[in-house]
């Protein structure tokens, strides 16, 4: 697969991976649509891109599902198609669970899971009429192991992943392909953006993520594997690790991470 003259559709467009996802494919000859819920920093976003003009935005909010059918029209409209939707959008968490409002859970699972799942399943009858069609989904490497503080934020990852290799096995028929992406600690604001336990933002950076991989190095990874067409790609540092350890030593990760210093 390549990029050159599709049309790419991304969520969570206003900062981090998404923004950088949308600068590196605006040198690749295809067409944009960037989304999120805040129209200004997106338009700063299109500024920043190659071909300003081959960029168009659509804004909305993920927790809106009821939404998405009318957003996906829109998004159709702007250039006839969409090839890929790369499923950025989300939020994150740091709060203990005890700690945490049944609020803040739900918040989580209504933009995180259920918000993409909307999006998706709203697109999905377009890319069955074209017999062609890709969705990557940013979920983490908290979709496939666990850390403290992040319960919520956990469990809306872990979700996208079982439904999204379902999604890949049901309509592999229709030339319908999944790229599901799991970065590590990649240098975002995720963590001053997380909410905390009464729904508040944490406003704090923490040193994982602000070592974590520049924004350039991690969207080039990640646009190389949808383009080699991977079913899940993971990337970081060493933290990657911890996908393995949990599928063959689970206590050992369990050790290792209880003696990390990771919040």
């Amino acid at each position: 697969m390549t990029f050159k003259n599709k049309v790419v559709w991304i969520t969570g467009a206003s900062s981090g991976i998404g923004k950088g996802l949308a600068i590196a494919l605006s040198k690749m000859e295809c067409r944009l649509i960037i989304s999120s819920r805040n129209q200004t920093a997106l338009n700063a976003v299109k500024q920043l891109c190659q071909n300003p003009e081959h960029v168009t935005i659509v804004a909305f909010d993920l927790s809106n599902h009821n939404t998405m059918q009318y957003v996906v029209d829109q998004a159709i409209n702007c250039f006839g198609k969409i090839d890929v939707l790369i499923n950025n959008g989300g939020i994150s968490q740091r709060s203990l669970i005890i700690d945490t409002d049944i609020s803040v859970d739900k918040k989580l699972m209504d933009i995180d899971y259920l918000g993409t799942v909307a999006l998706s399943k709203a697109l999905l009858p377009h890319f069955i009429k074209n017999k062609s069609g890709h969705y990557a989904v940013v979920t983490s490497l908290m979709g496939k192991f666990s850390s403290p503080y992040r319960s919520g934020y956990c469990g809306a990852k872990h979700a996208l992943h079982g439904f999204f290799d379902a999604m890949r096995m049901e309509h592999q028929k229709d030339n319908v392909k999944v790229t599901i992406v799991c970065p590590g600690f990649v240098n975002t604001n995720i963590a001053k953006n997380a909410l905390v336990g009464d729904g508040s933002l944490q406003n704090s950076q923490d040193v994982a993520t602000e070592n974590g991989l520049p924004v350039t190095v991690f969207c080039n990874r990640m646009l190389k594997a949808i383009e080699k067409e991977k079913f899940e790609v993971y990337i970081g540092k060493k933290e990657i690790l911890g996908v393995y350890l949990k599928r063959f030593f689970p206590k050992l990760l369990h050790r290792f991470v209880m003696k990390s210093q990771v919040r």
